[in-house]
């Protein structure tokens, strides 16, 4: 039997299937009461669920990132169709032929095409030392895989499998024009910062089954790692190159990764302090933030509303208007 679209659940509908566990979160009621948060995840989509009145022993059976046989009714609260659950048990997707991969978010755009993109973006680098830096990485084959897989984050901008990689490849084609416009801006040093600024994620993310925090990177963060991880790449760098890598260049390049979330409020241990590393910060921010807000709009569930609902975390809702007519919609017949 196919499995229903979640976007198709209507109030009332019965659900009887396996689905990956995004998130988890234990709550209680005003009573005292245990009740689970979900996310769930199936090959089709996503969907909040309740678990009500549940046992120490049934939230402790599980965690994110494994697979659930759930079942339970699709009922509308808040302006969503989420689920209400009323059975599930952890199982074993090999067992059931199911393929994890197939359970997660992918990006939009073939990983291809993306990779392709990144490596033009690369191979154009006029620089000789950040060519062979990035050289580096690519010969790599662990560490591409990863990076072309990697989620962007957890929950907000590009959280999908090659997420990172998206998002990476728009901030190059972005930082293109930026070296246009701005002669004064090294281009090379910028691309190589938009290459590496987030590099530290394949390590701070897991992205096997689910996308959470690994140890690593709850601990020390991507900031740090991708400083250590060009760190590493270096004695390779100086056997393609027959030559020390030029130490100003390596310093440039470290402080963009470490000051590219641009204010010390949001993680930076130092503030943007060179024009490459200036652009970095708000082309990052440009692509995440206009990714966030685009991606808010397209899967608002209350369709009819001409506005988002509204989000704590940016203290505000969006402006939908109207949809857009359909193709043809509107045209005259001229026959």
């Amino acid at each position: 039997m196919p499995r229903r679209s979640l976007a198709d659940l209507a109030p009332g509908d019965l659900v009887d299937d396996v689905f990956l566990v995004a998130s988890k979160q234990s709550r209680a009621d005003r009573q005292g009461n245990l009740y689970l948060t979900l996310d769930l995840r199936d090959p089709t989509g996503n969907i909040s669920a309740r678990v009500w009145n549940v046992t120490k022993s049934l939230a402790d059976s599980f965690e994110s990132g494994d697979f659930l046989k759930v079942r339970a009714k699709a009922q509308y609260a808040q302006g969503i169709t989420q689920l209400v659950v009323s059975h599930l048990e952890a199982v074993d997707p090999a067992r059931l032929g199911l393929d994890p991969a197939a359970f997660l978010p992918k990006a939009p755009v073939s990983i291809a095409v993306l990779t392709s993109q990144l490596r033009g973006f690369l191979k154009s680098l006029d620089d000789p030392h950040l060519k062979a830096l990035c050289d580096a990485f690519l010969m790599d084959d662990a560490f591409l895989a990863d990076f072309t897989a990697v989620p962007a984050g957890v929950r907000e901008h590009h959280a999908y499998q090659g997420g990172l990689l998206e998002h990476v490849v728009a901030m190059m084609t972005l930082a293109s024009t930026v070296g246009e416009l701005y002669p004064e801006v090294n281009r090379d040093l910028l691309l190589v910062g938009c290459f590496l600024h987030d590099v530290g994620k394949v390590r701070e993310l897991s992205h096997q089954r689910g996308f959470d925090y690994t140890d690593e990177g709850q601990l020390v963060g991507h900031l740090s790692l991708g400083v250590s991880m060009v760190e590493e790449k270096l004695p390779l760098v100086q056997r393609l190159l027959g030559e020390p890598f030029p130490p100003e260049t390596l310093l440039r390049i470290k402080h963009m990764i470490l000051s590219h979330h641009g204010t010390l409020e949001f993680g930076s241990p130092k503030l943007p302090m060179t024009p490459e590393a200036v652009a970095l910060h708000h082309l990052d921010a440009l692509d995440s933030k206009l990714h966030a807000a685009l991606r808010e709009i397209r899967d608002d569930p209350d369709t009819a509303s001409r506005w988002t609902r509204y989000d704590p975390k940016r203290n505000r809702r969006l402006f939908k208007g109207s949809a857009p007519p359909a193709a043809g919609e509107g045209e005259e017949d001229l026959d």
